[in-house]
């Protein structure tokens, strides 16, 4: 069982909302920070760009398909948000699609 799988319910911000991440593909420039701060959520591939990986340690290189931020993991992927070189990851609510870290974010 992954980290994502055992966090199961507990994929929530620090007020208790589920979160998404997603990478825009397109800024990304392939420097891996993402994936040393959150390997359980964030993978390089062989064409050198990052991808986000599903509850089930799978791939998701649909453009931009959108993975569960476990809360034990919400540190690790918002650091990742605001270290990224490229400006492309994105964290944001589920509930209403508003971004909490990323490029975006308010």
């Amino acid at each position: 069982m992954t980290v994502q799988q055992e966090a199961g319910a507990g994929e929530a911000g620090a007020d208790g909302e589920a979160l998404e991440v997603w990478i825009d593909q397109d800024l990304c420039t392939g420097d891996g920070i993402c994936a040393q701060y959150a390997p359980e959520v964030f993978e390089l591939d062989i064409d050198g760009l990052a991808y986000v990986k599903s509850p089930a340690d799978e791939l998701l290189q649909t453009p931009g398909a959108t993975t569960p931020v476990p809360l034990t993991l919400l540190r690790d992927v918002a650091d990742s948000a605001k270290e990224c070189p490229g400006d492309c990851i994105h964290v944001r609510r589920v509930s209403d699609s508003v971004e909490v870290y990323g490029p975006d974010a308010e």
